[in-house]
């Protein structure tokens, strides 16, 4: 099956980014990732309904649903379709349980999720492996969003910078030219994730501000400045606004309060 209107469409969300870069500004982009979550086609279908009726701004809306509801998501909504993964190991083979990327392009997604935390914690994914999805994801037409983020020790030993320094190079360092730029980051500290911890607004934006320097210092000032960073960790209708007020922070990647569609109009309203 093909989906040239959503082909048409990730090439108008292209070119409102590109346009909205002339102008000296960064498109927001508010990223729903509804994990193991609904529970059933048709309430992800419902939901992906819900997510589009409350997204009428300028941000662009991705939703990362399941693999199972991709097509559903996609015919049901006009969101920036999402998946939550990507098999790193090739396009085809032996690979049990695995989904490839020209599967994902078929279904109309158009961007892949890699190094969330808890793919990291729980699936034992390490930097050698994100950056291997990251490649894999950016070497046909998909875009990525690349999550980096320090745990509580981390963050208390005052190393936050160091850690997303060191993540950022192992995915992000010998990206062909201009790869960088269909790369979306999430700061996503480890110890904020479903914890109901948030970084404090003043956090948030030293880093946001800490990771476009490093991406400065390897592609340059100008394409560091293109390149959206989001805010992720607990985010949620109580907290939005104020984090949404640092001028690093391009967007959201929202668990929890993406799965009601009130509280993710609001954090989608504070953009």
């Amino acid at each position: 099956k093909a989906y040239p209107e959503r082909m048409a469409r990730q090439l108008a969300v292209l070119a409102a980014a590109a346009s909205a870069l002339e102008m000296g500004l960064r498109r927001p982009v508010i990223a729903a990732n509804w994990k193991l979550n609904p529970g059933t086609v048709e309430e992800a279908a419902a939901l992906a309904r819900s997510v589009e009726s409350v997204a009428g701004g300028e941000a662009e809306v991705v939703v990362f649903a399941p693999f199972p509801y991709l097509s559903t998501v996609g015919e049901a909504s006009g969101v920036t379709l999402g998946a939550q993964d990507v098999c790193e190991l090739g396009d085809s083979g032996a690979f049990t349980g695995a989904v490839s990327v020209p599967m994902l392009e078929s279904l109309g997604a158009e961007i892949v999720l890699a190094g969330h935390s808890e793919r990291r914690t729980l699936f034992g994914e390490d930097d050698a492996t994100v950056a291997a999805k990251v490649r894999q994801s950016l070497g046909r037409s998909l875009r990525c969003m690349l999550c980096v983020g320090e745990t509580r020790e981390e963050r208390d030993l005052g190393i936050t910078d160091e850690v997303c320094a060191v993540q950022l190079a192992k995915a992000l360092d010998g990206l062909p030219e201009g790869d960088v730029s269909r790369v979306v980051i999430a700061y996503e500290p480890v110890w904020a994730i479903g914890t109901g911890l948030t970084a404090t607004p003043e956090q948030a934006q030293e880093t946001h501000a800490q990771i476009r320097s490093w991406i400065a210092s390897k592609v340059g000032a100008a394409e560091a400045d293109g390149v959206r960073i989001q805010y992720g960790g607990s985010v949620n209708d109580k907290n939005a606004a104020d984090l949404a007020k640092g001028a690093d922070i391009d967007g959201f990647l929202i668990g929890g309060a993406s799965l009601k569609a009130p509280a993710f109009a609001t954090c989608y309203g504070a953009f």
